[in-house]
């Protein structure tokens, strides 16, 4: 189990960069997440229900988009702070609080604590002859006991291929590509953008 996990870290540091497609449910709301992931750079699309948002971090900016309920159920945004933004992308600059929070969930980086550790994990093979992880979590005072079970691949890199994560209130599946495949984020034009600053004062 160990070396399972610590060949699919070694392999998972290695590659510079990810695509991810995530679909869950939580309750009756049905979420759908698309994200690259690169060393310095990433992207994702959220969509939850009727709300949207579209994240890109670059190595000056992060930029926020989405529709209304996006931005206030999504993001947080209050309604006032949501009108200021209107149909325009939020800019925040890099080395602000916001951006760095961006910068960390979009990029390679995120993967320091997705891997399980080796207590509670039981090892099996799927019959492609891949690695299954399966753990459970016990249920808090804020989250219902889930079941995840982590699809790795028993080739030459150890990379995730899936992870199915299943609970009383909610599941989701995550399936990983394109390991390693370069992308482009793409700054929007200036003439779109408002400054983080000015949509949360004044």
């Amino acid at each position: 189990m160990s070396s399972v996990l610590a060949a699919a870290k070694k392999a998972m540091v290695a590659e510079k960069s990810v695509h991810i497609v995530v679909s869950s449910r939580s309750g009756k709301t049905v979420n759908h997440v698309t994200a690259d992931l690169g060393t310095s750079s990433g992207q994702e699309n959220f969509v939850s229900g009727t709300a949207n948002v579209e994240i890109r971090v670059t190595t000056k900016n992060a930029y926020l988009s989405g529709n209304a309920s996006g931005l206030t159920k999504l993001v947080g945004l209050t309604s006032a702070q949501e009108k200021k933004v209107g149909t325009k992308v939020i800019v925040m600059k890099s080395g602000t609080s916001p951006y760095t929070t961006f910068q960390s969930n979009l990029t390679v980086s995120a993967f320091a604590t997705f891997l399980p550790t080796a207590k509670g994990v039981k090892l099996s093979t799927d019959s492609h002859k891949n690695f299954v992880l399966t753990w459970t979590k016990p249920a808090t005072s804020t989250t219902s006991k889930t079941t995840s079970v982590l699809t790795i691949s028993s080739g030459k890199k150890a990379l995730p291929i899936s992870e199915v994560v299943s609970g009383t209130t909610g599941s989701g599946t995550t399936f990983f590509s394109r390991w390693g495949k370069s992308f482009t984020v793409a700054a929007p034009p200036r003439s779109t953008l408002v400054a983080y600053t000015s949509v949360v004062t004044g």
